[in-house]
Formats: C-alpha cells, sequence, structure tokens
C-alpha cells in the first residue's frame, strides 16, 4: 500500500479529527454506489479506505510514523552499527550493548522476538468494519438475503435469518479489513424500516385508523394494512375514537417464536363542509343534550 498520508492527502502532523474529515470526503465521492461499474473509483476507494483504517489504529500509526512498520503493517528490518568498540543492535524499540553479559543479550533478543510474533498474530490483526442495513418489517420477519457493500468496497451477501429484529447486529467473522494477524470481523448493524402511518412500542406495531361517523355509528368492514399485507377488520357498532383493535400476531417479530400484535386505534373523522350532515346534527343536539364532557367528570 502505499503511504497512507498520501493517499488522504493529509500531512504526517495531520489531527485524528483532520484524518476523518479527509476520509469522508473522498469516500462520499468514491464509494461503488454512487459510481456503479467504474472500476477505477472502487479501487480508488478500497485504497482511500485502507488508509483510514491504518491511521485510525492508533497503535498501527505510531509504529508507522517511528518506522516500525511499513503501510502493509509488516515489521521493517532493524539496522546493526558499531558503537565504541562493542556492538550495538538499534532499532525502533531500542538499543542494547554487546559488551555486555552475552546471556542477558540473548534472552533480551529471544524476548523481543516473542514479542514481535505476538503482535503479529494480535496487534496487527486487520480492523473491523460496521455496515448499517435497512430492510422492511416483512423482510425482517420471513428472512432475506442482501447484498451489502462495505465501506472497504468488499461486497458481501448477507443472510437475514427470519426473525430478525431492528438493533440486532449480525456478525461475519473474518469479513473485515485484511491484517497480517488476521482478517478483522464485519458487524451489520440492522434497521427495521416501517411502512408510512406505522410505528412501534416494543414488538407491537401501532396504527392510527381514520374511519366515518357511518362506520363508527353503525360499524362495517373496513380494509387495513399490516406490515404483511392488507387485511379487512371489522368496526364494531357505536365505536369511538380512542377504540383499540387488537390484530393478533400482526406484530414485529422477536427472539424464539415471540410476536408482536397490531394495534388498530380508531380516530372517527367529521365530513368535510357537508351542509346537510350540519343541518342533521343541528337537529339531533337539541333533542338529545349529550354532553361527552360530563361522562368523564369534566
Amino acid at each position: 500500500m502505499k503511504d497512507p498520508y498520501e493517499v488522504l492527502g493529509v500531512a504526517k502532523s495531520a489531527s485524528d479529527d483532520e484524518i476523518k474529515k479527509a476520509y469522508r470526503q473522498l469516500a462520499r465521492t468514491l464509494h461503488p454506489d454512487l459510481n456503479p461499474g467504474d472500476k477505477r473509483a472502487e479501487e480508488r476507494f478500497k485504497e482511500v479506505s485502507a488508509a483510514y483504517d491504518f491511521l485510525s489504529d492508533a497503535d498501527k500509526r505510531r509504529q508507522y510514523d517511528d518506522g516500525e512498520i511499513d503501510a502493509t503493517g509488516a515489521q521493517r528490518r532493524r539496522s546493526w552499527r558499531a558503537h565504541g568498540g562493542a556492538g550495538t543492535r538499534t532499532g525502533p524499540r531500542g538499543s542494547f550493548n554487546f559488551g555486555e553479559n552475552v546471556d542477558d543479550i540473548l534472552a533480551e533478543m529471544l524476548r523481543r522476538k516473542a514479542k514481535g510474533r505476538q503482535g503479529a498474530a494480535d496487534g496487527n490483526r486487520g480492523s473491523d468494519v460496521r455496515h448499517t442495513l435497512t430492510i422492511s418489517a416483512a423482510e425482517a420477519a420471513s428472512g432475506i438475503t442482501k447484498r451489502v457493500t462495505l465501506l472497504s468496497g468488499k461486497s458481501l451477501d448477507v443472510r437475514i435469518p427470519p426473525g430478525t429484529t431492528d438493533g440486532q447486529t449480525l456478525r461475519l467473522k473474518g469479513q473485515g479489513n485484511p491484517g497480517i494477524g488476521g482478517d478483522g470481523d464485519a458487524y451489520i448493524d440492522i434497521k427495521v424500516d416501517l411502512p408510512p402511518h406505522f410505528s412501534r412500542r416494543d414488538l407491537d406495531i401501532l396504527l392510527d385508523l381514520p374511519i366515518s361517523v357511518q362506520e363508527a355509528v353503525m360499524g362495517g368492514k373496513v380494509t387495513v394494512p399490516t406490515i404483511d399485507g392488507k387485511v379487512v377488520i371489522t368496526i364494531p357498532p357505536g365505536s369511538n375514537t380512542g377504540a383499540v383493535l387488537r390484530l393478533k400476531g400482526k406484530g414485529v417479530a422477536g427472539p424464539g417464536d415471540a410476536k408482536g400484535d397490531q394495534l388498530v386505534t380508531l380516530r372517527v373523522v367529521l365530513p368535510e363542509h357537508d351542509p346537510e350532515f350540519r343541518k342533521l346534527v343541528e337537529k339531533w343536539g337539541p333533542r338529545h343534550g349529550y354532553d361527552p364532557r360530563a361522562k368523564v367528570g369534566l
């Protein structure tokens, strides 16, 4: 990989915020979703993402700045030089004098060698990546396979299991950024998107349903949307605003076999600018003297 600072177009003294800002600006213009079929933009996006992942790792950035590793994360070769008639080994991790006890020197060499191996296995592991995937409530309930493009530029087919819930995270082992000590993981954060007019409370789906005065007084059958499709429900005669009808099992799937309901709240809507309806109410009101406030003690 090229010098990560050069790839992002920032100085070596750039702050973390400046590096992040430069990355975001480049990612917004180079993302594969915005450049379909443009292989050059895709490769450039991968290069930019790799550079950002490298520099956003504080340990890797320090080691790179100190000359301990190169831009791929590999350890650089150490140099030897003469020092005052006795051999002195120098390197980015420090030095020791060869004129001292040989056993101590060998022990120190073995310690550093073991530490270097551990760093390759752990410290140089590829970084994890995160991606937010938005799916519909129906897709979450039944399960689906979606193709996603990560910020690294890698495209994956992600299997969404049935019953996936909003806020759930799927872990794809080894699908993150590559590294000497092993590849990182990809974490897919699931967002379940509800259709318009719906809201959610735990596993239950909520819907306000407008009904006419006639439907409220006389009752009747009306078509209602659910996250699984439309269904027909029965409005009981004499229904009022605020009455709630429960549609069993029409909510969001949860862990195991759990599934919420859909709660339909009725809202009686008066006809607009209807002189005939107004005259009807004018005749009915004085004869019946109905006071809804008195019923609730107001």
